[in-house]
């Protein structure tokens, strides 16, 4: 046959799919949805009845787990709905920086400095306070679908 090399360049990523798909009759409340290419915590649902020509149908009622925003839904049942991998992670945290940026520690020792402080204001003034105190202060960080968000804070005592 051949004997020339052949390269080929790969331009994706690890393979790991950002979503995954999943029947849209089996969706629960507090499951996750993807709706308009954002990722959401689902709230509610309703199944309507199958009409004269096939389908019940799902009606999702959705919350944007980064912005928090209400998103609505209707799929029939049968049919695939893309649901986000939803990953939490704790990370310490290190230092606050003037632009807002976060400085954490993660779990192998090295630093994490691409993240934003929180846009929720509880959030933001339990983090601000607590690092201004000395406190050690642990965030859990969710992340979606190439997303990241400060989400929760702990408390683990003082320095």
């Amino acid at each position: 046959m051949s004997d020339e090399e052949h390269q080929f360049e790969s331009k994706a990523d690890a393979g790991a799919s950002k979503t995954f798909p999943q029947q849209a009759g089996t969706i629960r409340k507090s499951g996750y949805i993807v709706i308009k290419n954002r990722a959401c915590k689902v709230v509610e649902v309703s199944t309507s009845k199958t009409g004269k020509h096939g389908h019940a149908k799902c009606h999702f009622v959705a919350i944007d787990i980064f912005n928090g925003k209400k998103l609505e839904d209707i799929v029939p049942s049968s049919h695939n709905c893309d649901v986000p991998h939803v990953n939490r992670t704790d990370y310490q945290l290190i230092d606050i920086s003037e632009d807002g940026f976060v400085s954490l520690l993660t779990e192998s020792g090295g630093t994490k400095d691409d993240l934003k402080l929180p846009t929720d204001d509880t959030l933001l003034t339990q983090i601000k306070d607590g690092f201004a105190e000395g406190k050690d202060l642990v965030v859990t960080v969710m992340s979606a679908m190439g997303e990241e968000q400060i989400c929760a804070l702990k408390d683990i005592g003082p320095k």
